[in-house]
């Protein structure tokens, strides 16, 4: 786990204590941060440090944004983001967005997210205001259940990237792997969805026909902590929290540089192009196995997200979600996404 520096904040209590001060952000794999928790988000920046509990053992931290120069946002419904992302460029700090973009309506394992067309319409929307690469499209997972077939998973994604042409340079997608996390089989057996695992010739044969539906679309194709490499279809493993994209995108941030171990020269007369050199491997080593994503600090936490979709892995139930978030609201602009 990467050791953030430290500092000193002062709590909304007058106290002080002390915080670790990180320069990336993820905002978040544990739970919608954009969709329901933006102005609680924007609130604890402006304040300076929010309150984070650690999952596996309830102890509390504090996380200082002293120090944040980007932040990857992770969301299914990122439209309140719109009327926040200028306190970004007021600050200077960098950011894209993760943005998970499936369609499950007619199977109703997305019950909480907006309709399809309304996403679809917030995905060009925000490349509208944050440009071209900054908002990145995942279909995740890709599920097969009794109702779901191969081909209808083609046809949802076909459909989506048919509309997205010209929005986004990226498609992400995951196998959903049900039965190595607990929680997603709980939720779905709960739920009562028959679902079924992928096999490898399934995955090869769905990466073939999306290699062959990308042929009109030509977007960079990327799994998301897959094991099985299906580069001979042009499909690469992924970086979520990717140090390439913070450099493209904020490459005249020396802070964040030099935090990434970038040099970058400039050109000159007979070589215009800047020269750019990574010194060392920022990979998060305590990320699964097969992630690439590089060191980062995640501000959410489990157990919060009011999406409550069927085959959720952040939430251990519904009502545990629903808990969460009725708190939050009681105190919607407290140290904690909770409130507490």
């Amino acid at each position: 786990m990467t050791q953030w520096q430290k500092t000193q904040i002062q709590r909304d209590n007058g106290m002080m204590t002390e915080a670790q001060a990180p320069v990336i952000i993820s905002a978040s794999r544990s739970t919608d941060i954009p969709a329901f928790y933006a102005d609680w988000f924007f609130h604890r920046l402006k304040v300076g440090y929010s309150a984070w509990t650690n999952p596996f053992n309830g102890v509390r931290s504090f996380v200082s944004y002293e120090k944040c120069r980007f932040i990857v946002f992770w969301s299914k419904n990122p439209k309140p983001l719109l009327e926040h992302l200028d306190k970004l460029k007021e600050r200077n700090i960098g950011c894209y967005i993760q943005y998970t973009l499936n369609d499950y309506e007619k199977e109703g394992l997305e019950k909480g997210v907006p309709p399809l067309e309304q996403r679809i319409d917030t995905f060009k929307r925000l490349v509208d205001k944050l440009g071209q690469g900054r908002v990145i499209w995942r279909f995740d997972p890709l599920i097969l259940t009794d109702q779901i077939g191969m081909d209808d998973l083609l046809r949802k994604v076909e459909n989506i990237g048919d509309q997205l042409k010209g929005y986004t340079e990226k498609l992400v997608f995951s196998y959903a792997d049900i039965t190595l996390y607990k929680k997603v089989k709980a939720n779905l057996e709960k739920s009562h969805v028959n679902y079924a695992e992928w096999t490898t010739a399934q995955m090869e044969e769905f990466a073939q026909k999306l290699s062959e539906l990308n042929q009109k679309w030509h977007y960079q194709l990327a799994t998301c902590g897959e094991k099985i490499d299906i580069e001979q279809y042009g499909i690469q493993h992924n970086r979520c929290v990717d140090d390439d994209l913070m450099i493209r995108f904020a490459h005249h941030d020396k802070a964040l540089m030099e935090f990434l171990g970038v040099e970058i020269t400039e050109g000159d007369l007979f070589n215009p192009k800047p020269s750019i050199i990574k010194h060392r491997d920022n990979r998060d080593k305590g990320q699964r196995q097969f992630c690439g994503c590089m060191v980062s600090k995640d501000i959410g936490e489990y157990n919060t997200c009011p999406h409550l979709c069927e085959y959720c892995y952040a939430n251990a139930s519904k009502e545990k979600a629903h808990e969460s978030y009725n708190k939050h609201k009681m105190n919607p602009l407290g140290e904690t996404i909770t409130g507490k």
